[in-house]
């Protein structure tokens, strides 16, 4: 029996898997910083993994942000500025939130 998934389950699914190859927990961290709303460019996501004691780079801050806005598809980004500013979309909020309150 073939059954249409929904965005919803689809991004959950993605969610979940990209949760799941998270060792560190580098991933939730910044997921969490987006779910507590506002923009951010890659530098503001940088400095807050920096004042949490990851050890990241800046261009590994980038690459992350990056896979998460194609990948899983949950961020907006604004490139109009100097930096790409980036924002948890609005529609996916609840999945977020409820994906890590779950994980």
């Amino acid at each position: 029996m073939f059954v249409l998934e929904t965005i919803e389950e689809r991004v959950r699914e993605r969610l979940i898997k990209y949760l799941s190859r998270d060792d560190t927990g580098i991933r939730k961290v910044v997921l969490k910083l987006f779910l507590n709303g506002g923009k951010f460019t890659t530098g503001d996501v940088y400095e807050h993994l920096h004042d949490t004691d990851f050890d990241v780079s800046y261009r590994g801050v980038s690459a992350m942000v990056g896979l998460m806005n194609t990948r899983l598809g949950i961020l907006s980004i604004d490139v109009t500025g100097d930096h790409n500013i980036y924002l948890l979309k609005e529609d996916y909020r609840d999945i977020v939130r409820n994906v890590l309150d779950n994980y």
